[in-house]
């Protein structure tokens, strides 16, 4: 365990930032690390009213919002288990997470609560508003009654006696505590929850605060959702450590929404996903540079030095003149894209996490001689090796150290599976190590493909290049039974109507297309076919495509 503990570097950085703006909702209200520290208290009070003991789970799902966040550290603060739930999970997904975990209180945006109403609980003791700490139901009428006096009379004492920092005091909690279970699905046959304690949690916010490379704590804009781990780390927790003031963007985060909140609160550092930055490229560069004399020009040496910063200049500016870097991590980056941004001189870094490591496995900073295709490397407090290595070295990435997690809850088969008898995690994730340590993803073992003639096939390297196609806006690539390589593809028909460009055209186009694809690729990493898709591919809450729902597609 390190010797930095998560609870006391909750309470340090609230005393150390008492009169500092802490939370905002972006374009709404805004509270200080003060107005915070009431908060947790207040919320700890109906926690008591509840008889909450230490290791109880408490349950908590919205949007991001101040309110969610204070729950959260307060849940962590005295104790007990936050299990934080995507509000993008059905009805039936997220009654089934607050019944598996044992929830004892589940707190609800007031739009999660209306899908869920109907359903019914099976553990949970009260449901609480996100919006107001108000009651939508309470399974004892007495406890109810007796938490909404305390609540009223804690919220009167506030503003007679303003809360100040020496009467401000969290209880000391050690780093082997369990602080949360976060569930990597919802449904109810796929469903695992990932127990992280104190120590992980705090060894990515060490990590985190330690390479920040920014002195003042400035401006932070969390639109990953939190209750994921990577916005969860990077967005919320880290950045409360370091004193920031972190605005919350509670609504769908289309580029155009982030882009316009990015410049109003230019952010110290942007924590996002791949997806993202591929928009921006497929949506505002390409067009500028396909079929154009700013196309032709970019390929002239030494002024096409010119054009690239130009453009990385832009993109830079977009999110805000004050950011370090982009922070990048989810999913993979398409590494055509990733190679013209890194020619832009763009502030980008890429980097690799699980659930199960609360999330960081390895980071480098983008100036530090990070490969393209490479997440960095990784990261101090965790030991890595590749296992059963092929000829070039591709094997199974596993992990041990300090942040690693302590099991899937309820889930003993599936926890023992998950590591060997010397205690490393497997991933499931293939990837090598380079020469310098720099660790490279090439895909996950479940979705490798191994070819009639035993050559491994990894079909998210074909989807990267298939994605900048034209007319593209996603992709699977799939084997069907005849062991045949099919590419499932999403087509922009927002662009190919614009364009002109009917159905038997764009068939046309995708053939054209999947005929000088197969020219780059090995003889058995062929494509027999593209197929269009008619709908946007189901994904996870990182923007990865859920590839077992399409499995038998091919066929």
């Amino acid at each position: 365990m390190i010797k930095e503990n998560l609870v006391k570097t909750i309470e340090d950085s609230i005393l150390k930032n008492w009169d500092s703006p802490c939370f905002s909702d972006y374009g709404g209200d805004s509270c200080s690390y003060a107005g915070v520290a009431a908060t947790i208290l207040r919320i700890q009070e109906i926690f008591k009213s509840f008889g909450v003991k230490k290791g109880d789970k408490i349950a908590l799902c919205g949007r991001n919002s101040s309110n969610w966040a204070i729950t959260y550290l307060a849940t962590v603060s005295c104790g007990a288990v936050i299990v934080p739930i995507l509000v993008d999970f059905s009805p039936e997904e997220i009654v089934h997470i607050v019944d598996h975990s044992d929830s004892k209180l589940f707190f609800a945006a007031d739009s999660v609560f209306e899908r869920v109403d109907k359903l019914g609980f099976k553990t949970a003791e009260a449901v609480i508003s996100l919006e107001n700490f108000g009651f939508f139901f309470a399974r004892d009428d007495e406890k109810r009654k007796a938490a909404e006096g305390s609540d009223a009379a804690f919220i009167e004492n506030i503003k007679q006696n303003p809360l100040v920092k020496e009467n401000f005091h969290l209880e000391h909690i050690p780093n082997d505590t369990q602080a949360s279970i976060v569930y990597t699905s919802g449904t109810t046959g796929f469903s695992k929850g990932v127990m992280l304690n104190h120590n992980a949690l705090m060894v990515n916010v060490k990590f985190f605060v330690d390479n920040l490379m920014k002195d003042e704590p400035g401006n932070v804009l969390a639109f990953l959702p939190l209750a994921h781990c990577f916005g969860c780390a990077y967005d919320f927790l880290s950045q409360f450590a370091r004193g920031a003031h972190i605005y919350f963007l509670g609504k769908i985060p289309t580029p155009k929404v982030i882009l316009q909140a990015f410049e109003e609160i230019d952010p110290v550092i942007v924590v996002t996903v791949p997806l993202i930055l591929e928009k921006i490229y497929l949506s505002k560069i390409v067009p500028l540079l396909d079929g154009t004399l700013l196309g032709t020009l970019i390929k002239i040496p030494l002024l096409n030095r010119l054009i690239y910063s130009k453009i990385g200049k832009q993109i830079n500016d977009a999110f805000g003149s004050n950011h370090f870097e982009l922070l990048i991590g989810g999913a993979a980056f398409n590494p055509q894209i990733e190679e013209f941004f890194k020619k832009c001189g763009v502030r980008f870094t890429v980097g690799y996490g699980m659930t199960e490591c609360a999330p960081l496995i390895a980071y480098t900073h983008y100036f530090d001689g990070r490969p393209v295709g490479s997440c960095g490397k990784v990261i101090p407090y965790l030991e890595a090796k590749i296992d059963s290595p092929d000829a070039n070295g591709i094997g199974e990435i596993c992990v041990k150290g300090e942040n690693v997690f302590d099991g899937y809850y309820k889930m003993e088969q599936e926890t023992a599976g998950s590591f060997d008898s010397e205690g490393w995690f497997h991933t499931g994730d293939l990837g090598f190590i380079d020469e310098k340590g720099f660790l490279f993803i090439k895909g996950r073992i479940k979705s490798m493909i191994l070819s009639s003639s035993g050559q491994n096939i990894y079909p998210e390297e074909i989807e990267a290049k298939i994605n900048t196609m034209p007319y593209v806006l996603e992709s699977l690539v799939i084997e069907n039974k005849e062991h045949k390589l099919i590419a499932f593809v999403y087509p922009d028909k927002t662009k190919a109507k614009k364009d002109g460009i009917d159905d038997e055209k764009l068939n046309g186009i995708m053939e054209e297309s999947r005929l000088k694809l197969n020219a780059t690729l090995a003889s058995f990493a062929k494509l027999s076919d593209i197929r269009i898709h008619p709908e946007e591919f189901e994904k996870t809450s990182t923007k990865k495509i859920k590839r077992r729902l399409y499995q038998g597609l091919a066929d």
